[in-house]
């Protein structure tokens, strides 16, 4: 996990997720009212035009087939400016995953289906709890967890 790439952001009281095994489609309002109640989710930020984009689907929705305890999610990021501008998308695709409300990866480019995999099994094994007090020790003004003073 990379703690520069870390955020928290706000729960919401109302989730709708998409089926299990499937990519829900999320416009601004559906992205406010899923991602923040969702335990895990991983999202795909892309564009119609894109063609990384379009050749990475295809592996994105067979990851969700294999994990359907996942909420895997995309954004059309010409359709939902706001939305991709609110966590600073500047590449597409752009990957970003969820765990309980903290943003624990955020990569741009598409990612062949191994190193999805990777990236799915390194945000299960996460201690999340670990994840919040090194997030309070940061916001604190303390160094992070694994480095030394000045580095």
């Amino acid at each position: 996990y990379n703690s520069t790439m870390t955020e928290s952001i706000s729960p919401s009281s109302s989730v709708a997720p998409g089926a299990a095994g499937t990519v829900a489609a999320l416009d601004a309002a559906r992205f406010a009212a899923t991602i923040p109640g969702h335990a895990f989710a991983i999202v795909d930020f892309w564009a119609p035009w894109c063609a990384p984009c379009r050749s990475f689907a295809p592996v994105f929705e067979a990851a969700a087939a294999r994990h359907p305890d996942i909420l895997f999610a995309k954004v059309d990021t010409e359709a939902e400016p706001a939305v991709a501008g609110s966590f600073g998308i500047r590449s597409i695709p752009t990957l970003m995953v969820f765990r309980e409300n903290v943003i624990v990866f955020a990569q741009a480019g598409a990612l062949p289906a191994s190193a999805l995999e990777q990236v799915v099994a390194t945000a299960r094994a996460l201690d999340m709890d670990e994840v919040r007090r090194e997030i309070e020790r940061e916001a604190a003004g303390g160094t992070p967890a694994g480095t030394a003073p000045g580095e």
